[in-house]
């Protein structure tokens, strides 16, 4: 099905499935424990052996001596694999460092060997005997000394520039009555998800079947064929259920290649989870950011002049945080410059966390907004919605599809209480307690990707929906099945829906905010296919309705389980539509915290997120959405942090006792609004996406409420208590 022209009345409107909050469909299987993720599936592979990986010791360098004589000794040792015996390696072209690395050292934990064993503790304890000499050399890890000599990015990494002029910015903001010139910084960041990675590898002959943990199944396939230099449709990977990725697992990593390369050198499955510390050091992280903000204005508030550059690191040959792309995008200006710069760091490899470039670009641009509201005696609410624009503003011919930012805003102020906020800082008490409210606007992309799917009917009249999508926690087997059901008239209980297999169409996979609107557009287009087989069946008209399980017209009703055996493919493709239109999502994000006058201890007390994101495909998963991703930012204002051991070049630390994030203590009653909207333009089920919006703002809504108890400006995230107590008002 190609999508050229805005979408009409078609069955999805009927909302019987679509647009129902809808618990889960994998629900009670993943609260009983019987749903199988990749380190779990006894069935397959009863019997497998366990690999362990020996990571590099060092962050840049080379393997002088490998010596491996007392690991193959040890007891319970089946097999060594190491660069020197795995045999010709190729690299993903999603990866940016070789996942099996020797003798070259490219990163700190690199994987430099498996060692794979009858058990777990047998695999780990060998690992320990395996010794490593090392020829170790100078490295870059500190980005703020390697700031000065940062070149501009080679692109934005989605085919986008690195730097855009529109107009005279230096002159306009040189000339701007009223300025604002700041500095702000984010640090690394882990994803820190659930279910670590973990690989079940097992061969038969020339082929390999791998279960993982992973969010694109066509990425993975591509890029492990490459690896192991074998022919792709050699290679089969399931990944049914995902426990959390936030990006981490969109691309192939270690634990996948070294349990396919353990599994041949053994002769027999073998499964390998990485332990924590190698999630946080071995595979990918949020990078760091140093970001400029300008912002130039006239005295009514009117934005004249607004640029922001950003900096951060990667391997050799990896990509930046495209921290200013909102920027481009979210406010009007006739003056702009936006910019990314990317130094060359030794540091383990910077990708995509959860809205990569918007989550720490607002970071930064959104309290910019607040500061220069301060200065102009705006309020923040009010200078923002002065900035608004219909169209994208460095390309004003080209309008937004939807855009209703201000309605937002002005929806999340009323329900908040926003007229009960002191414009003056620090002087709202509660006891102890210095108590701020904050604002943020949210914005996220949406972005279209191809997406098939194939579907069948039964001898019951069950719709079966087949797609190598992946669910990574999100709810996606729940709107698929709830798309099946609406297109095809039966009830939500009728339709089967299989993921994460790539035996299946090829889908758009989890990631970016993109999975629930092309997935179930893939369907959508599998379905109607299949509707046009049965009508045609049928020997029905092309009036003919699906509903309560049958087709009917002419005077008829059909059972659908007279078609049993039925089977249609289709999948999704866009025209340009979202290069006439600029397909975005929008938000605004209210925080009211509490900060003890004496120590500096923040707490959250409320949150509310009003949120405009297309059609809403079912209330309740994406509720969950917003509220995670709303926690999310919570933790990146005020306690995630990777520190850097920049002697060393590592994530000091690299497990979830040092790497704080929030628990059900830190998180208050969270609200979320959506406003009731559909977007013809984006696809036909004229939906968005929601699952990186709340995190979109978030954090700058926390640092704007708490320096508006405090009166403390923090441009440093994460915004921890030694970063207030000097600036904090004198307790009476």
């Amino acid at each position: 099905m190609r999508f050229d022209k805005p979408a009409t009345t078609n069955p999805i409107d009927q909302g019987k499935a679509i647009g129902r909050a809808t618990p889960r469909i994998d629900g009670p299987m993943k609260t009983t424990g019987t749903a199988p993720y990749a380190y779990e599936h006894h069935d397959a592979t009863p019997t497998p052996a366990v690999g362990f990986i020996v990571g590099a010791g060092i962050a840049k360098g080379r393997v002088k001596s490998l010596d491996l004589r007392a690991a193959r000794a040890a007891p319970g040792v089946i097999a060594i694999v190491t660069a020197q015996n795995a045999g010709k390696l190729g690299k993903g072209s999603k990866n940016t460092a070789p996942l099996l690395g020797g003798p070259q050292v490219d990163h700190y934990h690199q994987a430099l060997a498996v060692v794979v064993a009858e058990s777990f503790e047998q695999a780990r304890a060998a690992a320990q005997l395996v010794e490593i000499r090392y020829d170790a050399a100078p490295g870059r890890f500190d980005l703020a000394a390697e700031q000065p000599h940062a070149p501009l990015a080679k692109g934005d990494g989605m085919g986008g520039k690195s730097e855009t002029r529109v107009g005279q910015f230096e002159t306009a903001f040189a000339a701007a009555p009223v300025q604002l010139d700041a500095r702000y910084t984010t640090p690394d960041q882990s994803h820190a998800m659930m279910e670590p990675h973990a690989t079940i590898a097992a061969w038969e002959g020339r082929k390999l079947t791998v279960w993982t943990s992973n969010q694109m199944i066509d990425w993975a396939v591509t890029d492990l064929a490459k690896t192991l230099g074998i022919p792709k449709q050699d290679v089969h990977v399931k990944s049914p259920y995902i426990g959390g990725g936030f990006g981490g697992k969109l691309f192939l990593r270690a634990d996948v290649v070294l349990a396919a390369l353990g599994a041949k050198a053994a002769g027999r499955p073998v499964k390998i989870a990485l332990p924590r510390p190698f999630i946080f050091n071995n595979t990918t992280h949020r990078p760091a950011t140093l970001q400029r903000v300008r912002l130039g204005a006239d005295r009514d508030g009117r934005i004249t002049a607004i640029g922001h550059e950003s900096w951060s690191g990667d391997l050799p040959g990896g990509g930046p945080e495209t921290a200013v792309a909102q920027t481009r995008l979210l406010y009007a200006g006739e003056h702009r410059y936006t910019a990314m710069r990317l130094a060359v760091l030794d540091l383990p490899e910077g990708n995509a966390m959860r809205a990569p470039g918007e989550a720490p670009g607002l970071m930064a641009l959104e309290i910019a907004m607040d500061e220069m509201a301060e200065k102009l005696g705006l309020d923040p609410i009010e200078f923002r919605l002065r900035n608004d624009t219909q169209v994208d503003p460095e390309k004003p011919q080209r309008p937004f599809s939807q855009r209703r930012l201000a309605e937002c805003l002005k929806t999340g102020a009323e329900r908040f209480g926003w007229q009960r906020r002191n414009a003056r800082p620090a002087q709202v008490r509660d006891g102890r307690w210095l108590v701020g409210m904050g604002v943020a606007a949210a914005f996220r992309n949406n972005m279209l990707m191809k997406s098939r799917a194939r579907v069948r009917l039964d001898a019951q009249g069950r719709v079966t929906v087949e797609t190598d999508m992946t669910d990574i926690g999100t709810g996606t087997y729940t709107i698929l099945a709830q798309t099946a059901a609406e297109t095809m008239g039966v009830p939500l209980a009728q339709v089967i829906v299989r993921l994460g297999d790539s035996a299946f169409p090829v889908s758009c996979g989890s990631g970016g905010q993109w999975g629930a609107n092309n997935s179930t557009s893939g369907v959508y287009a599998a379905c109607m296919k299949l509707r046009g087989l049965v009508v045609q069946q049928a020997g029905l008209g092309d009036d003919a309705a699906f509903a309560d399980g049958q087709v009917r017209g002419g005077g008829k009703a059909v059972p659908l389980s007279s078609f049993a055996g039925l089977v249609a493919e289709d999948g999704i493709e866009y025209g340009d539509l979202d290069k006439r239109y600029q397909q975005s999502t929008f938000g605004g994000h209210f925080v009211e915290v509490a900060v003890d006058a004496v120590s500096g201890e923040i707490r959250v007390r409320r949150m509310l997120a009003v949120c405009a994101a297309g059609r809403i495909l079912n209330p309740m998963s994406a509720r969950s959405q917003i509220i995670g991703a709303m926690t999310m930012g919570v933790g990146a204002a005020l306690m995630e942090a990777l520190h850097v051991d920049v002697r060393r070049g590592f994530f000091v630390n690299h497990d979830l006792a040092g790497y704080e994030v929030p628990v059900h203590a830190d998180i208050p009653h969270q609200d979320v609004v959506f406003l009731d909207e559909t977007d013809p333009i984006s696809s036909p089920m004229k939906a968005k996406g929601v699952g990186e919006l709340g995190i979109c703002g978030a954090a700058a809504a926390v640092a704007n409420a708490v320096y508006n108890a405090t009166g403390v400006r923090v441009r440093d995230y994460p915004l921890t208590l030694d970063k207030l107590l000097k600036g904090l008002p004198a307790v009476v």
